[in-house]
């Protein structure tokens, strides 16, 4: 014989009284009013009834289901205030403020520095973190006996293959299909095998950028990156070449640029000269330009390259270059 809806509801308050659980009341609801359930069965019984009596049998059924459902939600409040208490969670209490995503510190200065550029006509590039040695080395005019080469200082995963110790290998990638003029940057993370420490890590961030066409020289390059560190440090910013060596540049200068933490009188930050290492640069060598198919007496060019975590650590005072990648919520927050 089917059920009659009285005693359908009779069954379904004992059995909800009866449930200790929110899983148990779960198979419950499904049991009573999932696609196969006891309310659906009663609406299939309607089938058999004269159509005169159809209309009052749907809205007691209707009626029934409503019922059902109010207090079944009634008794799952009851079940799930039991069991937030077991846990030690007062559902009285107001909720807890969720804290929304935000860009990481190095994020936001490699921004500034593409933005920076970006008004200054520099286009943004990209390359493999896998890279070949020809593009890494040979093409940089790298000699076989420089010590980079070394896996010391290198990470190679093949004989050939190796993660980039910096990004000039953009620079050549994009000079091999594109002709002059040339204004580029190019950030992102480079290797190197060294032992993390409180200004180095076997993993950074970099942007080198490149200008090649006619008639590009060393007044340039000074006047390129005077702007770009007055734009991030300040108007009143001033910078100096030392003289340096690197593969890919002659001449190659290093870049200092004045200490904004003490005005230039000297500080702990600048080791009390007045000024502040920021990276390398100089006009390229005559020797990247024939492996790429560029007319050395026609075209120069300067590059220059800076490391992002460098400037994001003077910018917010951070003395350790690690505290970047340790994902400390105390000092993401502030930013």
């Amino acid at each position: 014989m089917p059920e009659t809806p009285e005693l359908i509801h009779r069954n379904f308050q004992s059995d909800i009284i009866i449930a200790d659980s929110a899983a148990g009341l779960e198979e419950i609801r499904h049991r009573y009013f999932g696609r196969k359930g006891k309310i659906n069965e009663l609406f299939g019984q309607m089938r058999d009834l004269p159509p005169d009596q159809r209309p009052a049998m749907g809205k007691a059924i209707n009626d029934l289901r409503a019922a059902m459902e109010s207090e079944f939600q009634q008794r799952m409040q009851e079940v799930q205030d039991v069991e937030f208490r077991g846990i030690g969670i007062d559902p009285t209490l107001p909720g807890r403020k969720s804290y929304l995503g935000h860009l990481h510190p190095l994020t936001l200065v490699e921004a500034e520095i593409i933005d920076i550029f970006g008004h200054m006509g520099f286009v943004v590039e990209s390359g493999p973190e896998a890279e070949t040695v020809h593009y890494n080395f040979d093409l940089l005019n790298t000699p076989i006996w420089h010590p980079a080469r070394d896996e010391t200082d290198t990470i190679y995963l093949t004989e050939d293959v190796l993660l980039r110790t910096e990004t000039s290998p953009v620079q050549v990638r994009v000079m091999e299909l594109q002709d002059p003029p040339v204004r580029m940057i190019a950030p992102g993370r480079v290797y190197r095998n060294e032992k993390p420490d409180a200004t180095h890590g076997a993993m950074f961030m970099q942007v080198e950028g490149l200008y090649v066409d006619v008639g590009v020289d060393m007044a340039e390059l000074k006047g390129t990156l005077l702007e770009f560190y007055r734009h991030l440090f300040g108007p009143d910013t001033q910078i100096r070449f030392r003289p340096h060596y690197f593969p890919f540049t002659e001449p190659s200068a290093e870049v200092d640029v004045s200490c904004f933490l003490c005005n230039s009188r000297g500080c702990r930050v600048c080791k009390n000269t007045g000024w502040l290492e920021m990276g390398g640069s100089g006009m390229v060598d005559p020797a990247v330009f024939q492996g790429v198919g560029y007319d050395a007496e026609k075209y120069t060019g300067f590059a220059f390259g800076l490391g992002v975590e460098r400037i994001a650590m003077l910018k917010f005072g951070i003395e350790d270059l690690r505290m970047f990648y340790e994902n400390d919520l105390r000092l993401l927050r502030q930013f």
